[in-house]
């Protein structure tokens, strides 16, 4: 893919438009469309086409990239009865899902868009807002290699790493495991420190000598880190860690195996939405605990 390529990106969430400037300053056209047309104003700015549908940014574009919330905001995207982007991409051009979503819906989507002969990739990305803006997210890929090695190019733009985990579909299961092992570490380092700080080892001290262990991973040093500081400003909301657990699980009950871990942590990112802390940062489960 040259910079001649042009990118539509659909959905300019935290991490959409994040991505979308990333090309735009690499030197790719670029096409945005979002369901609330404002947030498409900045990108505007930086000289991006808007787009009016998700089927008039894939009629313009080379390669199509959706980054939504979740299953259903995905289905409308790229299947919506005439505005949909499937219902726009051109013979040759390229369909990428980088959201994270349930394998099943990949790989239904993943045939949807193989029925009228155009590739896809899926290629959810782990990183958040910073990892965004610094062009340092990693993908995990799932499909054709040979298509994977035709969009390279524009994913090196905004990731540091890809690594492709094989068919269609084994992406979704990574990124689920991914998010999953993360989510649990969060969720009983949020227990263990009010337990700390109740036998009066405040979190701050009880921080800093945690992340001098080697079974602190690096994700939880900085997530350690915001906890102590009770800053919860949103890069992974618990909504949407939620989500992926919901997801996981699912994923689970058709493999027809028992997650007693991932259920008890599920609820415990519900019982944290119900209470209103679902738009907080990930870490901001600790909430729960005072």
């Amino acid at each position: 893919m040259s910079q001649k390529t042009k990118i539509a990106v659909l959905g300019l969430g935290a991490m959409g438009t994040r991505m979308a400037l990333r090309w735009i300053k690499a030197g790719y056209e670029v096409i945005v469309w979002n369901r609330t047309p404002d947030k498409t104003e900045a990108l505007n700015a930086e000289n991006a086409e808007v787009a009016a549908t998700p089927r008039d940014a894939a009629h313009r574009a080379d390669v199509v990239v959706s980054m939504v919330r979740d299953n259903e905001a995905s289905q409308q995207v790229w299947l919506t009865e005439r505005t949909g982007a499937i219902h726009g991409l051109n013979s040759g051009a390229i369909a990428i899902e980088s959201s994270t979503l349930s394998p099943d819906w990949i790989v239904e989507l993943s045939g949807r868009i193989s029925e009228i002969g155009v590739s896809f990739i899926e290629a959810p990305v782990l990183g958040t807002r910073p990892q965004a803006e610094a062009g340092q997210l990693i993908y995990l890929a799932g499909g054709d290699p040979s298509v994977l090695e035709k969009i390279n190019p524009l994913l090196a733009a905004t990731s540091g790493a890809v690594h492709h985990m094989g068919a269609v579909g084994s992406a979704a299961v990574m990124k689920l495991a991914v998010n999953a092992q993360y989510g649990v570490q969060v969720a009983i380092w949020a227990e263990m420190l009010a337990i700390l700080d109740r036998l009066k080892i405040a979190p701050e001290t009880a921080v800093e000598t945690l992340n001098t262990l080697p079974t602190t991973s690096p994700a939880m040093q900085m997530a350690g880190k915001l906890m102590a500081a009770r800053k919860y400003d949103p890069m992974f909301p618990i909504e949407l860690v939620e989500k992926d657990f919901s997801y996981g699980l699912k994923l689970a009950e058709n493999l027809k195996l028992k997650t007693p871990v991932l259920e008890a942590v599920r609820s415990v990112y519900a019982q944290a939405k119900a209470q209103g802390y679902g738009g907080d940062n990930i870490v901001g489960v600790a909430q729960l605990l005072g």
